[in-house]
């Protein structure tokens, strides 16, 4: 008989399809989510805490909408993947691992893209960005920008049209 009484495992990964749904939700994972997670599959909210914080799919505090994966893997890194990873900070005004006032931004770095040949390299989304110098980083970020200013604009006249 165990020491502290344990509750029964959940059936079926659904603490995992709960995290993913609050996930989907918010673009992170927020402590009130978290607790009602808890509460509703009857679990503790270590246990809630422990699993969300093995994978590093899951983040506890608010990600930007656009994710940048800066390689600084050794092909990226010896043609200039450190440029390219100061000037994004500089651009940004980030650390890695952080994110933009305006949620537009998540700079990380990570150590292969599987892009050796087009090294240095970076991937915004599922955008994949070779042979790069850091005075084409602009453009690239505004794309992004311009992309999120077209949806917002969407969004204006789809409301006046219902309006």
């Amino acid at each position: 008989m165990p020491l502290i009484p344990q509750p029964p495992p959940l059936a079926g990964g659904a603490l995992l399809a709960r995290l993913h749904a609050i996930n989907a939700q918010f673009g992170y994972l927020p402590e009130d989510g978290l607790r009602r997670a808890a509460d509703e599959l009857g679990v503790p909210l270590s246990q809630v805490y422990s699993t969300a914080s093995f994978y590093a799919a899951f983040s506890f505090e608010p990600r930007g909408r656009h994710t940048i994966h800066v390689c600084q893997g050794t092909a990226c890194y010896i043609r200039g993947g450190r440029r390219i990873l100061e000037r994004l900070k500089r651009l940004l005004d980030i650390e890695e691992g952080g994110t933009t006032d305006d949620l537009c931004f998540t700079l990380e770095t990570v150590y292969c893209l599987g892009a050796c040949g087009l090294s240095p390299s970076m991937r915004v989304d599922n955008d994949t960005y070779g042979r790069l110098k850091p005075d084409l980083l602009p453009n690239i970020l505004e794309k992004y920008r311009g992309q999120e200013a077209e949806g917002r604009k969407q969004e204006a006249r789809g409301r006046r049209q219902e309006a």
